[in-house]
């Protein structure tokens, strides 16, 4: 809060009067619950250059801001602490401001803004979107939001690897098995049905492997030689050729799934600003290697392999051209991300993949840097765990995936199955109660992933995440339906004026929550800056846990005077706006009634 600011001032120059000391820095923290106080400053560190005891130091200081700073009504010396009491004219004008503000946290992004691309999502078209999806989604959605807030233009974006082997697999299954089968015949979302035959293929693949080594081959031989691979690496060879045919079926076949991802992604709540496809993206990058090699960025080895070498810099060498002149994923990804700054006109680029490809981004971000580029100072690795659950790991080739459309409506199910429990759904009809379970289940989804810092391994846990008590979204979904309630109950006009301060003197309980509802546009920073939805989930929490001690120890709409009810009901409804603020960055909904 700016009063930090005043504070430090006067403390300079009341150091600089008392003792004729010129101070360069003050250590400033929240005061512990324990004591009075709304800010502390630390006096310890000032010993080194005031010599004096902390109690006398931190006694004198605090006199000469009661005397000096309007806002600092009284103070107390515990030791090295100077616990500093703020006047509640302050706070009341402090959220007065706030009360007026649009938008109160959120900054809108200026004409120069700095202009950054996440990408996120970027599926294989040979399968569902699963839980891990689900986690790089929300993630790369919820941080594209985070970044928005905070000031800067932010564009979506995901690569879709529609291309390779892992694809003809998929297509060969579904033309050797498949007797013509679609969707619409089958009653199945596209990627869903292409998904199946992804599973089929190996099924098939393991059991050609069974039998040649029955035959005497070895595990490796029989793998090379199963007839259903080499058909499918036939067939990639043919897409590469651009046969008609071939190209036919991927293109048929990558529409079903094309078409079922956006369905999930609806579900989900993301979007995209441009979708990127490995198939027009997979030649690019070559020519700037080229000129890397001209440069002496990369070197040719003598079977005509190009390599970077990265040792100097604790890394190793890396290829990134085959002999052959064919690129590996290296080298697209170079080209891409010149594509997208060209596209776009970015500062920067945010990548929303898994630790697994940690390596991977520090090699390509010091590529770019290498080659002189200067975005590429500002590229984020933003670098996930993965997800688990109870039942243990997932493997999409033997269908053992949890996928993301039966994990959205188990989420849904449970949702329903807990608030039939509670019963408090009676005046809702059918339609009203299928939407509350959607957001419910949903909103319990998505918290439980964002709570947790992207950086760790999660362990996911439906029953769990649905509870109605303790760091859950119902748990936050449920206070703001609450608050909503209070204003609904409310004899007033809510969208007058804020009051004026006047001599109204505030409950403990109100100060703790305005103090916390100032953090909010600081929280907001503190996220965009470490790519963390976790700091925005784990601050809404702590918000919801501050006016649920509030609602619990002041009477809101029952106070018989008429500018305290006013003022707590406008108190209520600006932590609903910050709570609808604050999960509208992770993508999620707030039901007005629970």
């Amino acid at each position: 809060m700016n009063i930090q600011n005043t504070i430090e001032t006067q403390v300079k120059k009341a150091v600089a009067q008392v003792y004729s000391i010129n101070l360069d820095t003050l250590e400033f923290q929240p005061t512990r619950k324990d004591f009075e106080g709304d800010i502390t400053l630390v006096t310890f560190p000032m010993l080194r250059q005031i010599k004096t005891n902390p109690v006398q130091l931190g006694q004198s200081i605090g006199e000469y801001l009661v005397e000096h700073v309007a806002e600092v009504e009284r103070f107390n010396v515990v030791q090295g602490f100077l616990n500093i009491v703020i006047n509640d004219r302050f706070f009341i004008e402090e959220f007065i401001k706030i009360g007026n503000t649009p938008n109160f946290g959120k900054l809108k992004p200026p004409r120069d803004a700095e202009t950054i691309m996440v990408e996120y999502s970027s599926p294989n078209t040979n399968k569902p979107l699963h839980l891990g999806h689900i986690r790089n989604n929300l993630l790369g959605y919820s941080v594209a939001e985070i970044l928005t807030a905070s000031g800067k233009k932010v564009y979506k974006t995901q690569i879709i690897n529609d291309r390779g082997i892992h694809i003809c697999k998929s297509m060969l299954a579904w033309k050797k098995y498949g007797e013509g089968e679609t969707p619409e015949g089958a009653g199945l979302k596209g990627d869903k049905l292409v998904g199946n035959y992804y599973v089929k293929f190996d099924r098939e693949y393991k059991r050609e492997i069974a039998e040649l080594m029955v035959l005497g081959k070895t595990e490796d031989e029989a793998k090379a030689e199963a007839p259903i691979i080499q058909e499918a690496q036939q067939m990639l060879l043919k897409w590469e050729a651009g046969d008609p045919e071939v190209m036919a079926l991927w293109e048929k076949m990558n529409q079903w799934v094309y078409d079922g991802f956006e369905k999930t992604y609806k579900s989900l709540g993301v979007d995209f600003d441009k979708n990127y496809y490995e198939s027009q993206t997979y030649l690019l990058g070559k020519d700037v290697v080229a000129r890397g090699l001209q440069k002496g960025v990369f070197y040719k080895k003598e079977d005509g392999s190009v390599w970077i070498d990265l040792t100097d810099e604790g890394l190793d060498e890396k290829i990134v051209l085959r002999s052959d002149g064919t690129a590996v994923y290296m080298t697209q990804d170079i080209g891409t991300a010149i594509q997208r700054v060209k596209d776009f006109h970015i500062n920067g680029m945010v990548y929303t993949v898994g630790n697994e490809q940690d390596y991977h981004f520090k090699v390509l971000f010091l590529i770019l840097k290498k080659l002189g580029f200067e975005w590429a100072n500002h590229l984020y690795h933003l670098s996930y765990g993965m997800v688990d659950l109870p039942t243990g790991k997932m493997k999409s080739r033997e269908g053992t995936v949890v996928d993301a459309d039966d994990l959205i409506e188990q989420m849904t199910l449970t949702a329903k199955q807990i608030s039939e429990e509670l019963g408090k759904l009676d005046d809702y009809n059918e339609g009203e109660k299928a939407e509350l379970y959607r957001i419910i289940g949903l909103g319990a989804l998505k918290y439980y992933i964002l709570k947790v810092d992207p950086r760790k391994r999660i362990l996911f846990n439906p029953e769990e995440s649905v509870d109605f008590q303790g760091n859950t979204g119902p748990f936050i979904q449920y206070t703001y339906a609450r608050i909503q309630s209070i204003l609904r109950k409310s004899d007033f006009d809510l969208t007058a004026e804020y009051l004026e301060a006047g001599d109204y003197e505030l409950h403990e309980k109100e100060k703790e929550l305005i103090k916390q509802i100032q953090l909010y546009p600081e929280t907001v920073q503190q996220a965009a800056q470490n790519h963390s939805p976790a700091l925005i989930a784990n601050y809404t929490y702590e918000l919801v846990k501050g006016f649920n001690s509030f609602y619990q120890n002041v009477t809101i709409l029952g106070t018989q005077d008429e500018v305290e009810k006013r003022f707590r009901v406008q108190l209520s409804k600006v932590v609903g706006d910050v709570i609808k603020s604050a999960f509208g960055l992770l993508g999620i909904q707030v039901p007005e009634r629970m």
